[in-house]
């Protein structure tokens, strides 16, 4: 059976006008192919929906129950085909992505504005987790994608470098290494620094960094903006990747280019290798790939606390 929305249309127009004319016109129909219509469905249905003679046209009892499906089930069609063409358009939709702490607070809300000026009607949803978390809220479809570190290969989730970051020691202007304007690691090893814990990408990128020697540490935190505030006290110093140097806001603190054995970190983005992207999730995935490389390559031009170069 080749029952459609025109089908539905016609029949509903012919239910109301009572007239073949009537009912042609107000579907922007010849008669001829509107009459052609009705004997279509009437055939595929296998019974008379309308009873016609000279002077009006009348519903069958058929006709009648017909009519009471329909007149239920053509507004839901129409009101659910307006919902799939909002979408198509990105006139409405959800992104749920997963992103580094760093990323999250960073780069990615001026990337939202910009996504929500384009797409208002879209709706992003973002998840602050370490990375490791990243890769299992992909895994278990909780978000679409995910804005996370490097992680090992596995057969299914893909993953993408969109962009390379490097890494600063922080510490305060007092410090003994405040005033270089570049270090190796062998600088840095002496001194101890404010560590986080060991989910965190950054904990994992340093202790690879520099294995089998160890970094001497001071304290060990969760949050990049209690390392600011450790640090500003007197604490120690910590090595941090150039997306969460605007942490460290706080007036006294200086960043200092830092050259690691595995000097660079990708940033990467990840998704699972049997999923179908959303549209406006696409969207968004093609906004990353056009600008997410060149805001941190400005965070390198401009670090958000005074560097010594």
């Amino acid at each position: 059976m080749n029952f459609s929305l025109r089908h539905m249309k016609a029949f509903m127009a012919l239910s109301e006008q009572r007239s073949f004319t009537r009912a042609a016109e107000h579907c922007c129909l010849t008669q001829s192919a509107f009459s052609a219509l009705i004997a279509n469905l009437e055939s595929d249905l296998g019974v008379r929906l309308f009873s016609r003679n000279t002077r009006n046209v009348e519903l069958t009892a058929e006709g009648e129950v017909f009519l009471n499906i329909v007149s239920h089930l053509l507004p839901e069609t129409e009101r659910a085909l307006a919902e799939v063409r909002d979408h198509v358009e990105r006139r409405k939709g959800r992104v749920a992505l997963a992103a580094l702490p760093s990323i999250s607070s960073g780069i990615l809300p001026g990337l939202i504005a910009r996504f929500g000026a384009a797409y208002p009607g879209i709706a992003v949803q973002v998840h602050d987790v370490a990375s490791t978390v990243c890769i299992d809220m992909v895994r278990n479809r909780q978000v679409d994608f995910a804005l996370c570190a490097a992680v090992s290969p596995s057969v299914d989730i893909d993953i993408d470098v969109l962009a390379r970051d490097s890494f600063y020691f922080i510490c305060r202007q007092d410090h003994p290494l405040a005033k270089r304007r570049q270090l190796a690691v062998s600088d840095v090893l002496p001194y101890p620094i404010i560590s986080f814990e060991g989910n965190s990408s950054i904990r994992q990128h340093l202790d690879a960094a520099v294995y089998p020697r160890q970094w001497l540490r001071s304290h060990q935190v969760n949050s990049l903006s209690t390392a600011a505030g450790f640090i500003a006290a007197g604490l120690g110093a910590t090595v941090a990747p150039t997306l969460a140097l605007f942490q460290f806001r706080l007036a006294g603190l200086r960043a200092v280019p830092l050259s690691l054995p595995i000097n660079e970190r990708d940033i990467c983005l990840a998704w699972r290798r049997d999923a179908t992207s959303s549209l406006a999730a696409q969207s968004f995935i093609a906004l990353l790939r056009e600008n997410f490389e060149a805001a941190v390559r400005g965070l390198k031009r401009a670090p958000a606390l005074p560097a010594i170069r």
